[in-house]
């Protein structure tokens, strides 16, 4: 039988173009589409099949509140997003917002009348894990991960190309649909405040700052005069849309600032173990094809964990942050209960600490370095991590790049981190 060469090629283009389009976080070793054993919603769920653990339902909000007491995630973390920026977009609009609420290493979103709890979870060697729960009553709920749908957008050149989590900023209509020619903003601790929260409410305090939140684009020719000073140092929600709907009345400007750094420190955190992992493996098929000791360490090795390194120690060290013009505060007890939380050394002084006056973090290192996916770094790239953070905290960094931080800020910093992650810091030695 003889075969086209038409039908040989297409075949050929195909073939490309299926393991072209497989992401580096798929292959060996991450292995991102495997089962995930390792995150808090598996568990959840292990004790679900067991008999272990039981989730309530109730009419106004399904499965929420059961799950985020699951979780340990307080409603106090509430923030509230209008933008249709969700795949349950056409549930979401101003006068219905979208909630998301977090704790270290897990993201619970709730739409009204949605169909389903969308849940994104931290899996320590393969970063975000997505999973939804639908709102229906069920004696046994059961967590359904994504099979690629969310990591569409949550594994893109905004989440450093890995399975993560995201905050965008943009100008939205009053139906809650973005103004996508007018541009969009990702949002991290470098953004300037003026380029954060279109399309989410914000609530608090912050004296002559302006921020996109709070607020819709009127003219549809002209979407990027939005009106600034009406969406400025709001605390009161309740004439923008209906608040006795929600979990709480708030969504706090704290809350949001603390989640926009996180989740572009997890994704660094997240790189590092997929660049360190990725590496080593490609070393040791390497070192067997070309019979090398198996402990070797080839220099592109060497490259790839410097380079993934310094991206975590510069956002670790909150390097670039974008300065406070002016004191925050927010409305809800979030900043209250985030402070409690974590180690504290021998003065009392925590990586949690709130300044909110010129800065986020009184002590500007990121508590994210007592995370799981930090302590189950592979050796090599921890290691660097620890040299990396004792050089610039020492003061022996000439590239400029920390120097927001002051003397005291090195020596706080250095203090706290001996007492209270004791291991990293010998590993630095």
């Amino acid at each position: 039988m003889r075969i086209s060469w038409k039908f040989m090629v297409a075949a050929m283009v195909l073939t490309v173009s299926q393991l072209s389009a497989q992401e580096p976080y798929d292959e060996a070793p991450i292995n991102y589409s495997d089962k995930s054993v390792d995150n808090p919603i598996a568990r959840i769920q292990e004790q679900l099949d067991e008999g272990q653990q039981s989730l309530e339902f109730d009419q106004d909000h399904g499965f929420l509140k059961s799950v985020l007491k699951a979780l340990d995630i307080s409603p106090e973390s509430q923030v509230l997003v209008y933008s249709k920026s969700s795949f349950q977009l056409q549930q979401i609009s101003p006068r219905r917002p979208r909630a998301l609420y977090f704790n270290d290493d897990s993201y619970v979103g709730w739409v009204q009348r949605g169909d389903v709890l969308e849940i994104m979870t931290t899996d320590p060697v393969r970063g975000e894990v997505f999973y939804t729960l639908e709102q229906q009553p069920e004696e046994k709920p059961r967590f359904v991960r994504d099979q690629g749908q969310c990591t569409v957008c949550h594994a893109s050149s905004r989440t450093q190309r890995v399975p993560g989590g995201l905050v965008r900023s943009m100008f939205v209509m009053s139906s809650g649909m973005p103004h996508y020619g007018a541009g969009t903003f990702n949002t991290d601790q470098t953004s300037p405040l003026s380029e954060r929260w279109g399309g989410w409410y914000v609530t608090g305090t912050h004296g002559k700052i302006r921020h996109m939140g709070n607020v819709v684009s009127t003219d549809r020719y002209k979407p990027e005069e939005i009106d600034r000073e009406a969406g400025a140092n709001v605390t009161d929600l309740s004439q923008l849309f209906p608040v006795e709907k929600y979990v709480t009345p708030h969504s706090d400007i704290v809350a949001l600032m603390v989640l926009e750094h996180q989740l572009q420190m997890q994704n660094y955190l997240t790189l590092a173990s997929h660049e360190a992992r990725r590496s080593a493996h490609h070393d040791q098929v390497m070192n067997e094809a070309l019979e090398r000791p198996a402990d070797h360490i080839s220099e592109t090795t060497a490259r790839r964990v410097q380079s993934a390194g310094d991206k975590v120690v510069s956002h670790m060290l909150m390097a670039d942050e974008a300065p406070l013009e002016d004191a925050i505060a927010g409305t809800s007890r979030f900043a209250e209960e985030f402070q409690v939380k974590g180690p504290k050394d021998s003065q009392g002084r925590s990586l949690r600490d709130l300044d909110l006056k010129t800065r986020l973090f009184k002590y500007p290192c990121s508590y994210m370095i007592y995370s799981k996916t930090f302590d189950e770094l592979p050796l090599n790239m921890k290691s660097y991590i620890a040299r990396r953070l004792r050089e610039v905290l020492a003061g022996e960094d000439a590239s400029g790049d920390f120097d927001h931080l002051t003397r005291a800020d090195r020596q706080a910093i250095s203090e706290i981190l001996q007492e209270t992650k004791p291991e990293l810091w010998k590993l630095g030695e």
